[in-house]
């Protein structure tokens, strides 16, 4: 690699780092939405829950989710001391992003009401409540908001925040082998003399192309003076010059041809792999510099292993172009199965909040984690089995600097 190629590579990766600090920086400066107030003028109550208040009436709402699924518990006062369970009525609400709804019922259980409905990640959301005691209607609305930020658009550009629909997806799942280039056997050609005499001349030299029936070599007969001449058997390139001019052929072959228009690719296969593949599976085939590559079909694999427990399975690539040449060492990729999943989404959009896998979804400029249960991945795209619905849009590229900035105030949601 030349020296101006390596200083412009080095600029530009400092040019990325540069636009990547700016970034961080920007987004260090972006609040989290919190509600209509800061969380230092929050009012808790006795269990740690937020404190909702009508006079002298107040309920607590806390969210518990310690080992067990999350439910949402209330706990009533009057006048500062606590109420009995049964003598409240309560309901809730819960708008998230993107317009979804939950409601949840109660019953009494010791001293506080809980949800009969569990409450789902990411607990982020407004809160609508309303109930009755004593015959009096109460009702309160507030925000909760958990992983959720907003980002404009100009921030979005700059730190190149990419974004796409989650929805159905073809998962391809592939072995990695590695391999190398040989000829075909039945494609190299030993030309020899058909009868015992001295080369009288060579018509070729190692590298050049022939053409089947091109002249190739001139021979003398030993026996009759006369001088006959060796034509090509098949279109090729001069791989091997075995006599020169002035030998004796004493039956030894002339030249070898090759026709290297096709080749093998002969593939090491482990054996905890071998299970999985069969002849006709499609197969990708690059070079170890990824540039090149060509895909083809499994067309042989060999009922032996090698001394070091090596299957060996096979492949033919067109070579036209002579780009292949045998001795070349690739690698490849063996598609062994296809799974079609209703949602799915990129690997590099996973990111993990509250220990959890997660993705960030996208509603105008504002951003949520979406905690997910995943399935299978092929490498590039993983399946969604549950958290995030199709046609959401999230995050697909660089979501960990949504994360960075989710993180600055993860740690007031309370659990």
């Amino acid at each position: 690699m030349s020296y101006s190629l390596l200083n412009l590579q080095r600029k530009s990766f400092l040019a990325f780092l540069s636009t990547l600090f700016m970034a961080m920086l920007v987004f260090s400066n972006i609040s989290i939405a919190s509600g209509n107030h800061d969380e230092h003028e929050e009012t808790t109550g006795p269990h740690g829950g937020k404190l909702l208040q009508t006079g002298e009436f107040e309920i607590e709402i806390t969210l518990y989710e310690a080992g067990m699924v999350p439910e949402m518990r209330i706990y009533a006062y009057q006048s500062g001391k606590a109420i009995d369970p049964n003598d409240v009525n309560v309901n809730v609400q819960l708008t998230r992003l993107g317009g979804k709804q939950n409601k949840l019922t109660f019953i009494p259980e010791k001293d506080y009401l809980v949800s009969q409905e569990a409450v789902a990640e990411p607990h982020s959301f407004v809160i609508h409540v309303n109930g009755t005691y004593q015959e009096q209607d109460f009702k309160w609305q507030y925000d909760s908001f958990e992983g959720r930020t907003e980002i404009s658009n100009r921030l979005l550009t700059l730190s190149n925040v990419q974004t796409q629909k989650a929805g159905p997806q073809q998962l391809i799942f592939t072995e990695q082998v590695f391999g190398i280039i040989t000829p075909i056997t039945h494609q190299l050609f030993n030309v020899n003399a058909p009868y015992a005499g001295i080369v009288d001349k060579l018509y070729v030299s190692i590298g050049d192309h022939v053409k089947k029936g091109q002249i190739i070599a001139s021979i003398t007969n030993s026996d009759t003076l006369s001088v006959y001449n060796i034509k090509s058997p098949a279109n090729g390139q001069v791989t091997e010059l075995y006599l020169n001019k002035g030998d004796h052929t004493n039956n030894a072959p002339v030249v070898r041809i090759s026709d290297l228009s096709s080749v093998w690719v002969d593939l090491s296969v482990f054996p905890s792999q071998m299970d999985k593949l069969k002849v006709g599976l499609p197969i990708k085939v690059l070079d170890n510099h990824n540039e090149d590559k060509v895909t083809t079909e499994i067309s042989y694999i060999s009922p032996l292993m090698t001394g070091g427990h090596i299957a060996r399975a096979r492949a033919i690539i067109d070579n036209k172009e002579g780009d292949w040449r045998p001795g070349m060492h690739i690698k490849a990729e063996i598609e062994t199965a296809t799974k079609n999943v209703p949602i799915a989404v990129r690997n590099e959009a996973i990111q993990t909040f509250q220990n959890q896998p997660v993705v960030f979804a996208k509603y105008g400029n504002t951003f949520e984690a979406r905690m997910l249960k995943l399935g299978e991945s092929d490498g590039q795209y993983i399946e969604v089995l549950e958290g995030l619905d199709a046609g959401v849009e999230y995050v697909s590229k660089n979501s960990f600097l949504i994360k960075a900035d989710i993180q600055k105030n993860a740690a007031k949601h309370q659990h």
